[in-house]
């Protein structure tokens, strides 16, 4: 019988190490014409995803270098479909309803032979589990599921093992703040994306001359202005050159100048770099800073969903605004600071700034439509697609595209 073709969404729930920088990925996959709530098995559900998302979306390009959590079943687990997957790359998670007996042990020995990583999901800690946490590398603790008041003890027990434990859930500073006390050693939630308080945080220098260049650039300042915020700013100006190294590869000629290098360069590559550096600047995670990943995919997504392609009207000045609504739309979260105060001095157009404020118009809804994928809310996606007048496949096709984007770029 042949195989049905079906479409599906998918999703990348970042997991982050005691630095808060990203070390992986949980992929979610979702079939995009119905609800997944409603196969029969999950070994049937999690094959056929397994088979065709993968297919579909190429696993390097989707992780960027970083690991892949996949969830497996029973079926699949002991399924030579394991083997196509990239060993160095891939952490198997055991669903929690495997039975963890004799032959799930054997099978995890044989695997890790092989050279795949092995996690439990969802798991609560259990004195008969012991040849089993010899075998895994990671245990994944809900924890909401398991709640705060027994994590003390769930933790004491497990750092008895030689497992590296994962907190699970994790949606608020608090909680990351009391895990990692606890020792967890990874964490999964969208805790980054949430700042206690929007208290008005002073920006530091760096994200001072980055927003100031970011206006110029935006309000198409005189060069000479742009090149006197260089001179000002001697880490602004070593890294333009360590751009334009990066980006004029092949270029034998020597820059002589700091305005010699922004020609080199060009105003477009210069705003691109400038909008993707402000995370970076105010955060020495650098590029595993998920708040970068989050923002570089999401303006790149955007701008893809608004450019204009053959026989549909559009113009690069749109596209360009899309892609700077999805970055600066976390700089309030990167600096804890209001919105309004973060762009009160950008001279934004009125379309940008009810997007950011609002998330009204076109590209207020693009940025939700963003902001509900990347945080897996898969229900809330296919309304917004009718709203943005985007397809399934125009979306699929622009996120595939972000993340290898996103995977190219250094800043």
């Amino acid at each position: 019988m042949e195989p049905v073709q079906e479409k599906f969404f998918l999703g990348r729930q970042p997991i982050l190490d005691r630095n808060q920088e990203i070390i992986g990925y949980e992929l979610l996959f979702r079939a995009a014409e119905r609800n997944m709530a409603e196969f029969e098995s999950h070994s049937v559900a999690c094959t056929s995803v397994i088979a065709s998302a993968l297919a579909s979306f190429g696993i390097e390009e989707v992780l960027g270098g970083k690991l892949g959590f996949i969830n497996i079943p029973l079926d699949v687990l002991l399924s030579e479909m394991l083997q196509v997957l990239p060993t160095d790359k891939t952490v198997l998670e055991l669903l929690e309803m495997i039975e963890l007996n004799e032959q799930v042990v054997e099978r995890c020995r044989e695997l890790k032979e092989m050279g795949f990583q092995l996690a439990l999901d969802d798991h609560e800690y259990n004195e008969d589990s012991l040849d089993i946490y010899a075998v895994v590398d990671i245990v994944k603790i809900d924890i909401l599921l398991t709640g705060m008041d027994q994590l003390p003890e769930v933790v004491k027990a497990l750092r008895r093992t030689p497992v590296t434990l994962l907190a699970e859930k994790v949606e608020t500073i608090e909680q990351f703040e009391i895990c990692f006390k606890l020792g967890f050693d990874l964490f999964q939630g969208y805790f980054f994306q949430r700042p206690v308080v929007l208290n008005k945080k002073r920006i530091d220098v760096s994200g001072v001359a980055m927003l100031r260049l970011l206006q110029q650039l935006t309000m198409d300042a005189p060069l000479n202005e742009i090149e006197q915020t260089f001179k000002e700013n001697p880490s602004l100006s070593y890294n333009l050159l360590r751009l334009v190294n990066s980006v004029a590869m092949g270029v034998r000629e020597k820059i002589s100048t700091l305005r010699h290098a922004i020609l080199m360069l060009g105003v477009d590559n210069l705003r691109r770099w400038t909008q993707l550096s402000l995370f970076s600047s105010s955060d020495s995670r650098g590029i595993n800073n998920p708040l970068l990943e989050m923002a570089a995919v999401r303006g790149r997504l955007m701008e893809i969903l608004v450019k204009p392609t053959k026989g549909k009207s559009g113009s690069n000045e749109a596209s360009d605004a899309a892609f700077m609504t999805g970055i600066l739309s976390l700089l309030e979260v990167l600096f804890e600071t209001p919105m309004l105060d973060i762009i009160s001095g950008l001279n934004l157009s009125d379309e940008v700034s009810s997007a950011l404020l609002y998330r009204n118009g076109r590209l207020g809804t693009l940025l939700t439509l963003a902001e509900k994928l990347e945080v897996t809310d898969f229900d809330a996606v296919l309304p917004l697609l009718d709203e943005c007048r985007v397809s399934l496949d125009q979306l699929l096709s622009a996120q595939l595209e972000a993340f290898n984007w996103r995977a190219s770029i250094a800043v």
